[in-house]
């Protein structure tokens, strides 16, 4: 296929509302994926603050005593109770199938195994991502647009 043809198909495809187009000729074949625009997404506000233990004044040890002052002890995180649906590579996350559209599940819902929960896009191909456990969605843990890591939590279930 030649490169003025191809342009022609590329122009084509970002001009029109066809959002994918795929063409099998005798010298090979041209797939055209066109993406959906990404609308800014709001910058988070950083992690709330962990709470820093009491700080008591203790007096200077006397040269004879080998006293030694405990370390305070700080709150563990708690781990989420229930199942944890992570993410299977890295990408970009999106909630629903396209801007606008409505999310597959919402804090409170009930999925099945193999019900699709979300989109990580990579390379430009969006991946739907399914459920591997059911249950109740009870938190989710990724923004939408939001750049995710191989294994990194994106929901849990209970």
């Amino acid at each position: 296929m030649d490169l003025r043809k191809l342009k022609t198909l590329i122009d084509l495809v970002s001009e029109s509302n066809v959002s994918e187009l795929e063409i099998t000729e005798a010298e090979g074949k041209v797939r055209i994926v066109k993406s959906p625009p990404l609308a800014p997404q709001p910058v988070a506000a950083p992690a709330a603050v962990a709470a820093l233990a009491p700080v008591i004044p203790v007096a200077p040890a006397a040269p004879s005593s080998s006293a030694e002052v405990p370390a305070p002890v700080q709150p563990a995180l708690a781990a989420p109770k229930g199942v944890v649906l992570k993410s299977p590579m890295v990408g970009t996350f999106y909630r629903a199938a396209s801007p606008g559209a409505k999310p597959f599940v919402e804090v409170g819902q009930a999925v099945k195994v193999g019900e699709a929960v979300c989109i990580v896009e990579a390379m430009k191909i969006l991946n739907e991502i399914e459920a591997e456990h059911a249950g109740t969605v009870t938190q989710i843990l990724a923004e939408n647009g939001q750049a995710v890591e191989y294994g990194q939590p994106l929901f849990v279930l209970e």
